[in-house]
């Protein structure tokens, strides 16, 4: 439980969350000593779909994952990383609802904590942390509408080359993730990627993929 002699731990939650910065320094101090901070290790459940919401996680270390569960599949919805925060959290909790998605540790997190009534207290008094919130719906509506544009109408070639793009020379991830990652199905996505093996696209191994010819990959992400 952090304490109002923690200086360090307000200075990095400040420097993330800059919507933090214009807090006293005497409620900041109250703000955290209300807080928690917590360490999980990845692979740890944070929130189920139709579970309560009654926190409020900023997080500095490590990424969350949300996604959505159905049939058998998973559709990653986005990650939270540091100096970002959970949309999905966020609404439910202005509109005290359970969650509708699953978040997961993706890599292992430390978070500063809010209880529900605290946040309530900075979205009714604190102007700066209430714009935060709802930018964050603003960011995420903008992403979660690219996602289903991608999911409705681009091509899984297509959508499996660019996300083999921008992650280095070797991506380190199996077809399961990259299914889960694009909202498909394993066997599909492996298709695809024996497809770009026969063409010289890429090389595959166990539990990677290393990138060839990543101009190629280009082509086929953007079309052509």
């Amino acid at each position: 439980m952090p304490t109002q002699d923690d200086p360090t731990l307000a200075q990095e939650l400040t420097q993330l969350y800059p919507a933090l910065d214009g807090l006293d320094s005497a409620r900041l101090e109250r703000t955290l000593s209300q807080a928690q901070v917590v360490r999980l290790p990845a692979g740890t459940p944070l929130f189920g779909e139709g579970a309560p919401c009654r926190q409020f996680p900023f997080v500095l270390e490590g990424a969350i994952r949300v996604a959505k569960l159905g049939d058998g599949r998973e559709l990653q919805l986005y990650r939270v990383t540091p100096g970002e925060s959970c949309v999905l959290t966020s609404s439910c909790l202005v509109g005290r609802r359970d969650y509708p998605a699953t978040g997961v540790v993706e890599q292992d997190v430390r978070l500063v904590v809010l209880p529900l009534p605290l946040f309530d207290e900075l979205m009714a008094t604190h102007a700066p942390f209430r714009q935060y919130v709802f930018s964050l719906f603003a960011e995420r509506l903008t992403e979660l509408m690219s996602l289903v544009e991608a999911v409705a109408f681009h091509r899984l070639d297509r959508r499996v080359a660019g996300a083999l793009l921008g992650k280095g020379r070797v991506v380190h991830a199996t077809h399961q993730q990259l299914a889960d990652e694009l909202g498909s199905v394993r066997e599909i996505v492996t298709r695809v990627l024996r497809s770009y093996s026969d063409q010289g696209l890429v090389r595959l191994g166990r539990g990677s993929i290393e990138v060839l010819d990543a101009a190629g990959l280009r082509r086929i992400a953007d079309g052509g």
